[in-house]
């Protein structure tokens, strides 16, 4: 049992690292199967269109599912564009806080995109199918070459023994993509390193407190959805009950629409407050009718 608690106490400690090491290893491992088993590249003229296909549109429609899957994106943009709110987010302020959050989301869900991109360009095949089928390439090795021709280019990934005759440019096709990708993950690595020292350079709070902050979010939310899951049960049977038994139904409190709107609402962080949650402003200034509630949203913060 203790084994199991620590564990848990390690999963829930590390939980954002492991995520993203799990979703790399599956993206990785999903490319390599999908290049060895699914992609065949056509040796013509239309090698630079499939090539590149097969090394961009996975990564794409990979971003798109990232972004279905995440829960703050339906957060965010749930009854953004419903008549009441319209005016409230034509305001400059709204829009900047709008990016403040939609940008590191879509850091997160860009880590799937970027590693099949750098996993595929390390592989080198797709980036070799599309570069023989370059004009670009072509006009490289063909112009002061007489023994190659842009038809021997195209034929390059399919022929062994054209790969092993025009070994100087195979070898390059597969150095050069090898060389963007090592490029790509190190540019990456620097961009994530350089925006994480500045965001807890510029952060609100100190390194326990927004340690604090998290375990509270994560057990808020666990809460939450207990708390949300009895509760529609009960009114689901109350509801059910009073339809087969004919009979009117007893008081029942459940939250309006104004109250679920107070508590949707992404939280900006305070430090003249001591609140870590919208819900946690909200049962704290009387129901969210005080005018210190109604001032969210109108600062902007890092965190």
């Amino acid at each position: 049992m203790d084994s199991l608690q620590k564990a848990v106490d390690f999963y829930i400690r590390y939980q954002t690292t492991l995520s993203f090491s799990i979703v790399s290893l599956l993206t990785a491992a999903s490319e390599r199967i999908f290049s060895s088993v699914v992609f065949k590249c056509p040796c013509n003229s239309e090698n630079l269109v499939y090539g590149y296909s097969f090394l961009l549109v996975p990564a794409f429609v990979l971003l798109l599912l990232g972004y279905m899957m995440n829960t703050r994106t339906w957060r965010l943009f749930t009854g953004m564009c419903s008549p009441e709110k319209h005016l409230q987010y034509c305001s400059w302020r709204t829009w900047a806080h709008f990016c403040q959050l939609f940008v590191p989301m879509t850091v997160k869900v860009s880590v799937a995109p970027f590693t099949w991109i750098a996993v595929a360009l390390l592989g080198a095949n797709f980036y070799e199918c599309a570069a023989s089928g370059s004009n670009m390439t072509a006009h490289l090795f063909c112009k002061n070459n007489t023994n190659y021709s842009q038809e021997q280019l195209y034929k390059m990934p399919c022929d062994e023994e054209l790969s092993a005759a025009m070994s100087s440019v195979c070898l390059s096709f597969h150095a050069q993509s090898q060389l963007i990708g090592w490029f790509l993950i190190a540019s990456i690595m620097t961009v994530a390193l350089i925006s994480t020292c500045v965001t807890h350079c510029f952060a609100p709070v100190s390194y326990l407190q927004f340690k604090f902050w998290k375990i509270y979010s994560r057990k808020e939310h666990k809460h939450f959805e207990i708390k949300a899951k009895e509760h529609a049960t009960k009114l689901a049977e109350r509801n059910t009950n009073c339809f087969f038994e004919a009979t009117d139904p007893a008081p029942f409190h459940t939250p309006s629409n104004k109250d679920w709107q107070k508590v949707s609402v992404s939280y900006t962080f305070n430090p003249q407050e001591q609140y870590y949650s919208m819900l946690h402003k909200y049962v704290n200034t009387n129901r969210g009718n005080d005018a210190e509630f109604k001032e969210e949203g109108q600062r902007l913060s890092v965190f």
